[in-house]
């Protein structure tokens, strides 16, 4: 019984560590090529996060951080105004806060032609 005790115990600590919230999906897609800028860029998570930092690469300039706005708060869905530069390759990192209490931080990058 000890030993049931102990193993379940051990089990709730590993899943602990993969609780972490993973993008579901962004918008635009990870690589998508488009033919215009989008106004708006969307982050989907698997659960609560929140946003701490989002920041746009535009080709060699200088990143643009977003404004978060009223979206800082546990939330899994959150649209942002992307400010359009025209042509080139787009790269967007995020930084969050997940339920759990760990940093997280990810990217995706878009292509406009």
């Amino acid at each position: 019984m000890k030993y049931l005790a102990a193993c379940a115990v051990i089990a709730s600590l590993a899943t602990g560590a993969f609780a972490h919230s993973r993008v579901d999906s962004t918008t635009p897609e990870n690589g998508a090529v488009m033919a215009q800028p989008p106004e708006e860029i969307s982050l989907s998570f698997a659960d609560g996060i929140r946003l701490t930092r989002v920041s746009v690469h535009y080709q060699d300039q200088s990143p643009v951080r977003l404004d978060l706005g009223a979206q800082t708060g546990f939330d899994r869905v959150f649209m942002l105004k992307l400010p359009g530069q025209g042509a080139g390759l787009y790269r967007v990192e995020w930084r969050g806060l997940g339920v759990d209490g760990h940093a997280m931080q990810g990217a995706f990058s878009f292509t406009v032609k």
